[in-house]
């Protein structure tokens, strides 16, 4: 494929061939109002040195690691990747490789998917993985509406502990679908509040995350338990894939159906992405999984191959039944955290999951010995509230002017928790770090 523009002549024999006099009347069906008409504001070309800095100038706007300390997760999470997550994924026969069209012509690309697939099952306690999907956010919206396809009931329970961004995702999802989604509120400790399935019936799915948006570890077993008394399907949502290598998996807990968000996998923090949704569930719903399944199988000499099992994407069947979010770049993560998985080990995670949760009980026991409040009673793993005196958002441009960047404040997205912070500590930040920052919003 080339990537040069048509010339005018070429441009003309088209429009011949299809019957139009001009590029416009190519358009004629979309609605005047909805053309942009006017020249585009573009800058000035500039040299690629000119270009070069310029960018670079806007990457220094950003506040990263590990020029500052981040002590800000909430969805996306610094953790150290291995090198040779970095050396193998740019390998050629994997960084070029594209989605499989003619998927059984890719043998290594199917293998690599599969054993993705595999990784991801047994890290979720699930049977049955899906090939990855964009990110944590849609692949939860996949998963609400996959359980609406597998009940017939047309509305769902979510948590208000879901990240709010997510939660968004999913409003966006269902509004032209004319399916409702209810909201659950959470309780003083912090943790979802189960009640109010109490008064409701005929739903499809209950979605809670785990650890919460709060960094509060929610009670599985108990949510399942509400779902299935009302047959309804129990969807175990995340966004710190790492937390599984110290909780118990969602799948061991009774969940139908494990999905989130696995940067933590492999893939550096990048502003906007890309992410990666990684979505397990039951076999018995197999066939109603959103995206695509990649399976094993022997070739007619007996030899072990991979095939491209279960395809629901837009290009397999008609778009409108369509239901995945997949690309080329996903794929390309996918490996990143197959890759991670295979490099770190199951002890690795392991050791990884508790370094996390220790190095944060550390930081909001100091902070609580300083005199800050702590809200939420209940276990975390690696995130926290902390409640900072009435104005501290001056303190902390301060100390962002210090390259310390103080976790996120949440009252944009509860209200009611003004001068609450989100604070998250990973292996990446030494003692050093937090002792410091437990020194600054405390001097």
């Amino acid at each position: 494929m080339r990537y040069l523009p048509h010339t005018s002549e070429e441009i003309a024999s088209m429009l011949e061939a299809v019957g139009v006099d001009d590029l416009d009347s190519l358009f004629s069906t979309v609605p005047e109002e909805c053309r942009f008409s006017a020249d585009l504001d573009l800058p000035e070309p500039l040299t690629e040195w000119d270009l070069n800095a310029h960018m670079q100038a806007l990457a220094n706007n950003m506040a990263v690691s590990p020029e500052y300390k981040v002590f800000m997760g909430a969805g996306s999470y610094e953790h150290f990747v291995p090198a040779s997550v970095f050396y193998l994924l740019g390998r050629s026969e994997f960084v070029t490789s594209y989605t499989p069209y003619q998927p059984e012509m890719s043998q290594g690309t199917l293998q690599a998917i599969y054993e993705y697939q595999t990784l991801t099952a047994r890290l979720l306690g699930m049977e049955i993985a899906t090939a990855s999907h964009y990110d944590g956010a849609t692949a939860l919206a996949e998963s609400l509406l996959m359980a609406i396809r597998v009940t017939k009931r047309k509305r769902v329970a979510v948590s208000r502990l879901i990240h709010p961004l997510y939660r968004r995702v999913v409003h966006t999802y269902f509004e032209p679908t004319g399916y409702e989604v209810v909201e659950l509120g959470y309780l003083e400790n912090g943790v979802t509040d189960l009640t109010d399935l109490d008064n409701m019936e005929d739903f499809a799915a209950v979605a809670v995350q785990s650890p919460n948006f709060f960094g509060c570890i929610e009670n599985f077993q108990a949510v399942g338990e509400k779902a299935h008394d009302r047959q309804a399907l129990f969807i175990a949502s995340f966004t710190e894939a790492l937390s599984y290598g110290l909780l118990k998996s969602p799948g061991s807990q009774g969940a139908d159906i494990a999905c989130g968000e696995g940067q933590s996998m492999g893939i550096p923090q990048t502003f906007g992405g890309p992410a990666l949704g990684m979505l397990a569930s039951r076999k018995k719903y197999m066939r109603s999984l959103p995206g695509r399944l990649v399976g094993q199988t022997k070739d007619l000499d007996g030899k072990r191959g991979f095939v491209l099992t279960l395809a629901t994407r837009e290009q397999h069947i008609r778009r409108e039944k369509a239901t995945s979010n997949i690309c080329t770049n996903n794929s390309l993560c996918a490996l990143a955290a197959a890759m991670y998985m295979a490099s770190v080990g199951g002890t690795g995670i392991r050791e990884l999951a508790r370094l996390n949760h220790d190095k944060a009980e550390y930081l909001k026991r100091e902070l609580k010995n300083a005199g800050l409040a702590i809200t939420f009673d209940d276990p975390t793993f690696n995130e926290f509230v902390v409640e900072f005196p009435a104005g501290f958002q001056a303190a902390y441009e301060r100390l962002l002017e210090k390259k310390i960047v103080a976790g996120l404040h949440l009252a944009p997205y509860y209200p009611e928790l003004a001068n609450h912070y989100l604070l998250c500590v990973t292996e990446t930040r030494s003692k050093e770090d937090m002792d410091s920052l437990v020194r600054e919003v405390t001097s």
